[in-house]
């Protein structure tokens, strides 16, 4: 048995007694959830797509609404994720802004008098800068329309767009809302969510790619697990994960996962691929994993390669980890190689929802090797799942 199954078939007494009560099954979930989350949306695709219309979107290419991915941590990394895939795919203007940067800079980022179209994402609804600047953009920019994809009917985001002009909730299944501190489940479905409304004029085109997401990490989800598992009992102290073009919002997320589960004690990086070569990787030595998430483009691939090949060369850090869609090229630029057994194709733009898994089963086992509760990894209160109030000025 895999060490995340392991997880799975404990007494339930001793995995509420040792943290793990939530997030390896919500970590396992995934492939299962992501199926639902799109009949889900299947179901609802209509009124989607009807008020999608309503904001511009499908109007001539020149008088699209700018569009602003809003989030704050884990929701904004989804926003990063998204939008080179909703760029290409609406033909428009796309921005992923944190809303922690829209709190503080709102005029910089939203001008008066011009259509613009938010998509926010937020677990729980109830992220006080989440609110803080959807109230206001509802009462300052009535010109902005806005989407809001949760997990949590009840949040207060969704009562603050209830029954408003303009706006639209998408309220994900409460199964994937993560118990847990760390956002997992409920990072994939709502990115996932994103890429549905990419598709949402033909729902057609995207069925074959969830189908062909579920199968590939339910195949990896156990060598996945082994690999995090061996990887964290070796104690490194940092992990460093690469990635480029949507697989950069992966690397920003997988970072924040091991991060927030060793509650800081294994520190973490994420670069853009070539952007290692810029003075961070001055950061790399012997006690750290090197995690790289390789395109399935050729020619951004072979970048890739090149750096792991530099690496190696250089001797800067004692392991490094391709997550590629084929592995066979790469056995010498890297010590372990993950790749799904399925065959099916998956494009870059899809693959943030798969990739990020590792990242996610990488945290789970450096919390436990750390003594931690991965439920609740956060020993002197540093972090919640809901990150508490603060001052709005």
């Amino acid at each position: 048995m895999d060490p995340l199954s392991t997880l799975l078939h404990l007494p339930a007494s001793e995995k509420l007694q040792r943290g793990v009560l939530h997030t390896p099954q919500e970590i396992a979930q995934q492939p299962a959830t992501w199926r639902r989350t799109f009949e889900l949306l299947q179901s609802r695709r209509n009124r989607t797509e009807n008020f999608l219309a309503s904001t511009g979107i499908r109007d001539d290419v020149s008088c699209r609404p700018i569009v602003f991915l809003v989030g704050a941590g884990s929701s904004d990394y989804i926003g990063r994720s998204l939008f080179h895939l909703l760029r290409r795919l609406w033909q428009c203007e796309v921005v992923p802004v944190a809303s922690t940067s829209l709190l503080t800079d709102f005029s910089d980022y939203v001008l008066p008098h011009r259509r613009d179209l938010w998509i926010s994402f937020s677990r729980s609804g109830n992220s006080p800068e989440g609110i803080a600047v959807l109230e206001r953009a509802l009462e300052e920019r009535p010109n902005v329309s806005h989407i809001l994809v949760s997990c949590n009917g009840s949040g207060r985001m969704m009562k603050a767009i209830e029954g408003r002009p303009g706006c639209h909730a998408i309220v994900l299944d409460p199964e994937t809302d993560d118990r847990g501190l760390a956002m997992t489940s409920s990072f994939t479905n709502m990115l996932l969510t994103g890429q549905f409304l990419a598709h949402a004029a033909n729902t057609a085109e995207y069925a074959p790619i969830v189908d062909a997401l579920a199968a590939a990490a339910e195949s990896m989800l156990p060598q996945a697990a082994m690999l995090a598992s061996e990887l964290a009992n070796q104690g490194y102290a940092r992990v460093c994960f690469l990635g480029s073009g949507g697989l950069d919002g992966a690397a920003m997320e997988s970072a924040l996962k091991v991060l927030e589960l060793t509650a800081g004690r294994v520190q973490s990086m994420s670069q853009a691929t070539l952007a290692l070569r810029h003075g961070p990787m001055a950061a790399l030595d012997p006690n750290t994993l090197l995690v790289a998430f390789l395109s399935s483009q050729a020619a951004r691939r072979n970048y890739e390669i090149d750096l792991l090949r530099e690496i190696g060369s250089k001797g800067l850090v004692r392991t490094r980890v391709a997550i590629a869609t084929d592995p066979h090229a790469l056995t010498r630029e890297a010590e372990h190689v993950l790749a799904p057994a399925t065959t099916a194709a998956i494009p870059d733009a899809y693959r943030p929802a798969l990739d990020v898994i590792f990242g996610q089963l990488l945290g789970l086992f450096a919390s436990i090797h750390a003594g931690l509760k991965p439920d609740v990894p956060s020993p002197n209160g540093a972090i919640s799942r809901v990150v508490p109030e603060l001052s709005i000025y």
